[in-house]
């Protein structure tokens, strides 16, 4: 009988995660929960899982590895459920923007004998100005020409942080080591503050003077800019991620703040040369960012090989040898 993997939340993240393993043939049964039926429905139809179990324990509760791709707002409610019906041996894994918020719940929540690894991906290039979302922004590739951020927790077996580093080379991406603390600074800067950013300016904008004509008006730059709010996460998990990492996420708005307060400063002062400078210099940089994601050389080096075939087999293995293991350990 084959390793059966379970992906929770089966929008774009998790439906992808389940094309990809598809199309690298991974030998495992991939089994999906979402609370929407509707999105559970239109995976199973894309070939992103084989089965759709509507109850939650009974959709983990035979699973060596479940994938929690959740907004983090549903992300502890979620532990709470499952907690209870994990095997002993199940990995655990993440895929929200707020590394030590999960693993501190992961590390409240879970019984013993199970294991938790943080991941995040950066999703291929190509798929960078995509406007779909949820199932049908879901593809086999999007993780390829991508890294995907590994947080493991101190004191996490070797064989369990192997299976998690096999498992992101079998989607296609290149895993990057982090801490929690790193990992959250970045994603506050590159998740969180440009869909903060979206939200000021529609704040600053609809329903003030002169919107009656403007939202007539508003063309592809506020199209694109205010989509942060729109493509991303839902409101409740944006200010959950905002004030759980609320530390970095200050930071950043106060440095943001400073760039909009010296841009408006040197446009009062008439001062054309400082503003066609400050201007030319983020277009430059945009364009220079952009030009290396897409180059992605981080990833020229030699990429692992995995056996996607028997990677079921190694799951059974490294999981049964990691709860072995984990039982000796005093529980703090």
């Amino acid at each position: 009988m084959s390793v059966q993997i379970t992906i929770v939340g089966l929008g774009q993240i998790g439906s992808s995660i389940g094309l990809a393993l598809k199309a690298h043939g991974v030998n495992v049964q991939r089994v999906g929960h979402d609370k929407d039926p509707q999105a559970a429905k239109e995976s199973q139809k894309a070939g992103a899982v084989e089965d759709v179990k509507y109850n939650l324990p009974a959709a983990i509760r035979e699973a060596k590895i479940v994938i929690l791709a959740l907004p983090l707002a549903e992300m502890r409610e979620t532990l709470e459920i499952i907690a209870p019906d994990l095997q002993e041996g199940t990995l655990i894994l993440d895929t929200a923007p707020a590394k030590a918020t999960v693993a501190a719940w992961a590390k409240e929540l879970l019984p013993q004998g199970r294991f938790y690894i943080g991941l995040t991906p950066a999703i291929n290039p190509e798929y960078l100005h995509g406007t779909e979302f949820g199932v049908k922004a879901a593809r086999a590739d999007l993780f390829e020409h991508g890294l995907m951020v590994v947080n493991a927790p101190l004191g996490t077996p070797g064989n369990v942080f192997n299976l998690a580093m096999e498992f992101v080379h079998l989607l296609g991406a290149m895993p990057l080591l982090m801490d929690t603390t790193e990992a959250d600074g970045i994603f506050a800067a590159m998740h969180v503050l440009p869909q903060l950013a979206a939200a000021a300016l529609l704040d600053a904008t609809v329903d003030k003077p002169g919107w009656q004509e403007a939202r007539k008006l508003a063309g592809r730059p506020y199209a694109t800019v205010t989509a942060g709010m729109a493509y991303h996460d839902d409101v409740e998990s944006l200010e959950v991620t905002s004030l759980e990492n609320r530390e970095n996420v200050v930071r950043l708005l106060n440095a943001y703040i400073a760039s909009l307060i010296g841009l408006r400063d040197e446009i009062d002062a008439n001062d054309r040369e400082s503003v066609n400078a400050r201007l030319e210099d983020a277009l430059q940089g945009r364009i220079r960012w952009f030009d290396e994601r897409i180059a992605a050389d981080w990833l020229k080096g030699e990429a692992q090989q995995i056996d996607a075939p028997s990677f079921g087999d190694r799951v059974n293995q490294m999981l049964f040898g990691s709860m072995m293991v984990d039982r000796q350990k005093p529980r703090k």
